[in-house]
């Protein structure tokens, strides 16, 4: 597809990580999506109901983020890719979730995940319908402190930058 709708910078505050002070404090994340379709309907009709809808979409992907707690940006991001793709009109949807605050020890600019998945790949997001304007979903309040690894330590005393 040659067309793409890009929402870049979309920041929203999360729970996630893998250590017990990320998902207490919690964080800012930062989400860009961009969708592949055919956007010459929309261009000839000039109608929003023939493209996406990027503020709802940025709402959705919002929500999202500041929703259920995951360990992974990874999980996060094949998240928001499914969310991409229950858009009825894209066909693929390019993801990264970058995670500026993460719990690194040394100076760095940035960690970024990038998931790219197409509608034709088995997954969350293929076959899913659209949702109505104003259905954001259920986000829920973040979970309590966990350990994913089973080791007991759970990020205490550790230094962050």
């Amino acid at each position: 597809m040659r067309d793409r709708v890009a929402l870049r910078g979309l920041r929203a505050r999360g729970h996630h990580g893998v250590f017990d002070f990320e998902r207490r404090e919690g964080q800012d994340f930062v989400v860009d999506a961009v969708l592949h379709l055919d956007t010459a309907p929309a261009a000839a009709s000039d109608d929003v109901g023939d493209t996406v809808h990027y503020g709802l979409l940025a709402d959705r992907l919002a929500a999202i983020v500041t929703g259920e707690p995951v360990n992974l940006i990874e999980t996060l991001a094949e998240r928001l890719a499914a969310e991409c793709l229950a858009e009825p009109l894209v066909d693929r949807a390019e993801v990264t979730v970058h995670k500026p605050s993460a719990p690194i020890e040394h100076e760095f600019a940035d960690v970024a995940v990038t998931v790219t998945r197409d509608r034709s790949e088995p997954g969350e997001g293929g076959g899913r319908t659209r949702r109505e304007p104003g259905d954001l979903g259920d986000p829920r309040d973040p979970g309590g402190p966990q350990d994913p690894t089973g080791s007991g330590d759970r990020g205490e005393g550790r230094v962050r930058t």
